[in-house]
């Protein structure tokens, strides 16, 4: 064999070699199995090399020269996406690249919790150090106008639930998605509502979902106090319902609700004021949304807390103080 086939057969087993070890480089896990996992951010309007560069930056132990021949021998240099990614143990280099291309963020979670305040559920949005915050400093007007236009209170307006997100995500994106997943929960409920109800719209639907959320925790009953509360509209009488003289006290309640407490008169007393307050008092769930559309059928005008979550019903007064003494005095 002449000298210039030697070199050629030994450039094309050289050749040969480097691909199949590229090519086992490229399918072999980057960490492995009990190894930390890593994380790192590419940043909006990073080239190839930039995006490559901010992967080493942040310990990620992969070859990085190789990495970029991998990026462009694939042609997707140019489709790698920013954001916040995590980098988990048996991930390839081939899967990383793909995990960049296709934009497989960190995933981070936020619970909003039924019975909530609006006030609570800023508290927790502000308090999530995943998040962007970019809401802190506005007001609850400033943020309605940008997340719910045409309303002047968020109280009740967001719906709890657990929220995903990618890391880095603006605040925004949470009273959004919270906001939509609301809107359409209440536009369902209200399109199954019992034809008989005394709610003129949605809203007012949504006003007693938040009533009925704070008056109980017991499935059994939600359906039942609904009721109450509905027979209570219907005939006239004022709802005497403890939370909301509570929401309406604001941060002078301690604990403890008084006579005199449901003597002062505020937008929120329902012993002072009649028919619903003008806001819902809390952030209710599916079961809540679902009993005021569709409460019992029941002559049941009071209620009384059996002190183990559960209530007593009466139709009439003699039988309700009967059942307060019995349970609560």
């Amino acid at each position: 064999m002449g000298l210039f086939k030697k070199i050629l057969v030994l450039g094309v087993v050289v050749a040969l070699l480097a691909a199949a070890g590229t090519t086992y480089w490229a399918s072999s896990p980057i960490l492995l199995p009990g190894e930390p996992v890593r994380e790192f951010a590419i940043e909006p309007g990073s080239s190839v090399n930039g995006a490559v560069n901010q992967i080493a930056d942040a310990g990620v132990p992969v070859n990085s020269t190789l990495f970029l021949l991998l990026a462009r021998l694939s042609g997707k240099s140019a489709k790698i996406k920013a954001g916040h990614y995590e980098l988990k143990p048996g991930t390839s280099p081939l899967k990383l690249l793909d995990q960049l291309v296709r934009g497989q963020f960190a995933q981070e979670s936020l619970a909003i919790i039924e019975g909530w305040t609006f006030r609570q559920m800023r508290e927790a949005i502000a308090a999530h150090p995943a998040l962007k915050h970019d809401t802190v400093q506005m007001s609850e007007r400033e943020l309605l106008e940008k997340v719910a236009p045409g309303y002047k209170l968020g109280e009740g307006l967001f719906f709890p639930d657990t929220y995903l997100f990618a890391k880095g995500a603006s605040e925004i994106q949470i009273y959004r998605q919270a906001h939509a997943q609301l809107i359409k929960r209440l536009n369902k409920a209200w399109a199954a509502r019992d034809a008989a109800l005394p709610y003129k719209t949605p809203y007012e639907a949504l006003v007693m979902a938040s009533i009925v959320e704070k008056e109980t925790g017991t499935e059994a009953d939600r359906r039942m106090i609904a009721g109450v509360f509905v027979n209570r509209l219907k005939r006239g009488m004022l709802l005497q319902t403890d939370p909301t003289v509570i929401y309406g006290m604001g941060e002078k309640y301690n604990g403890n609700i008084r006579k005199r407490d449901l003597e002062t008169d505020t937008p929120y007393n329902t012993y002072t004021r009649a028919g619903l307050p003008p806001s819902p008092i809390a952030l209710p769930g599916a079961a809540a949304l679902a009993a005021a559309v569709n409460p019992a059928s029941t002559d049941a005008l009071f209620f009384v807390s059996r002190g183990d979550g559960s209530s007593e019903f009466s139709s009439n007064l003699n039988d309700h103080n009967r059942a307060v003494n019995k349970y609560q005095r």
